[in-house]
């Protein structure tokens, strides 16, 4: 049977419900469609099914602490070497744990420190499923980027029927099938974005800037890098941290993000979603300004263009993002026009909407009147969306769809 699986290495983590037992049997599955498959357990997870048990379908060790191999640190080296990992079953105690932030075990700290997709698969009773705790519990982890696979509804443990059962195994499979597909679709692509404000000086101490955090840009830095491409992050002053794992540079004024971003070799894919400054002031003064009775007149000059100068080379798939607080999508479809862009993401940045860490909502622009509403979620979320259709979008052009 042709599975996404084959060949993959699958990080299976397993939790304390009486589903654990179906846990082994999609093991084994797993295993004969051709994947490589490590376990984690919680110490719950081995009250009912025994670490021997998957250490015999996958032929590999099984985890179930951290201290298993310390010297390896395995709760950073299995999500490193795995390209998806699940957690079947997810109870609610483990679902908390993971929308907290609590590593308190060897699967709620792999989870934790995981870069790659992670599904999860609840199965616990129907009480305890509906409960306004788990499901706000599930509303954070789908936020931050964690793929749900919904229980389904039969009889459970309690000689009860209800909604609570473990995701069949072909959902499971299926669902898999999709991350894995997610997760390789930059492999060996090339992928260059700009992220965050520039400043630029008025005098040692004031600046001329805006209120982008670059959360954007670094959320699709950090999805770019999970789907297997090469990303270098071109970032403006920023308090956010990076991915680790991402070429990161960092620059201030629009002048120095324009030459950073031109001195890179060639990309397959440009997202130009840093909010660069316009204009500049024609003089910065060496030492700060005294504060005088007068008003003060600055004369302001234009900045290079960063994102028509990236556009310039044809050879990259570019994307630009466009900041409006009026006649959102028409501004966005003439700056694309305008720029020679491949597409382009407009959001609505009145009251400074979109800034920030919370939700944006995001639309995708493209040709004459190609259109996609990304719809409103967490920038993690977004990233994930805009980069399966700019997927598309770019094997369209290559005349690989």
């Amino acid at each position: 049977m042709d599975s996404k699986v084959t060949g993959a290495r699958v990080l299976l983590c397993v939790s304390g419900g009486i589903a654990a037992y179906k846990a082994a049997a999609l093991t084994s599955t797993l295993v004969q469609r051709g994947a490589v498959v490590d376990v984690a357990m919680t110490a719950h997870a081995e009250r009912f099914v025994t670490a021997l048990t998957f250490s015999a379908l996958t032929a590999r060790p099984v985890y179930t602490t951290l201290w298993d191999a310390p010297e390896q640190i395995p709760h950073i080296r299995l999500v490193r070497q795995a390209q998806v990992a699940l957690l079947a079953p997810a109870t609610a105690n483990m679902i908390a744990k993971l929308a907290y932030g609590i590593a308190d075990d060897l699967v709620s700290t792999l989870l934790l420190a995981a870069r790659i997709p992670v599904l999860i698969a609840p199965a616990m009773n129907e009480a305890m499923y509906e409960d306004a705790a788990t499901q706000a519990n599930l509303a954070i982890l789908r936020a931050r980027g964690y793929e749900l696979i919904e229980p389904e509804r039969g009889f459970l443990a309690e000689r009860e029927y209800g909604t609570g059962r473990l995701a069949g195994e072909e959902r499971i499979l299926a669902a898999l099938d999709v991350a894995l597909l997610r997760s390789r679709s930059l492999a060996g692509k090339r992928v260059l974005i700009t992220a965050g404000p520039t400043r630029e000086a008025f005098d040692p101490v004031r600046f001329i800037s805006n209120a982008s955090t670059g959360a954007m840009g670094i959320a699709l830095a950090r999805e770019a890098r999970a789907r297997g491409a090469e990303v270098t992050l071109i970032l403006g002053p920023t308090l956010l941290e990076p991915p680790g794992d991402v070429a990161t540079v960092r620059v201030t004024t629009a002048c120095r993000m324009h030459d950073a971003a031109l001195a890179q070799g060639e990309s397959d894919l440009i997202i130009a979603t840093a909010a660069v400054a316009d204009w500049r002031p024609a003089e910065t003064s060496p030492s700060k300004r005294k504060k005088g009775d007068e008003d003060l007149v600055v004369r302001m000059v234009r900045n290079p263009d960063v994102l028509a100068a990236l556009a310039a080379r044809r050879r990259a798939f570019v994307v630009g993002f466009a900041a409006e607080t009026d006649d959102h999508e028409p501004a966005a479809r003439a700056k694309c026009a305008q720029k020679g862009l491949d597409a382009i993401a407009v959001n609505d940045v009145s009251g400074e909407r979109g800034f920030g860490l919370g939700e944006n909502a995001l639309v995708l622009l493209w040709g004459q009147d190609g259109r996609l509403d990304l719809g409103r979620a967490s920038k993690p979320v977004l990233a994930a969306r805009l980069l399966d259709e700019v997927g598309v979008l770019m094997a369209a052009r290559h005349g690989e769809a």
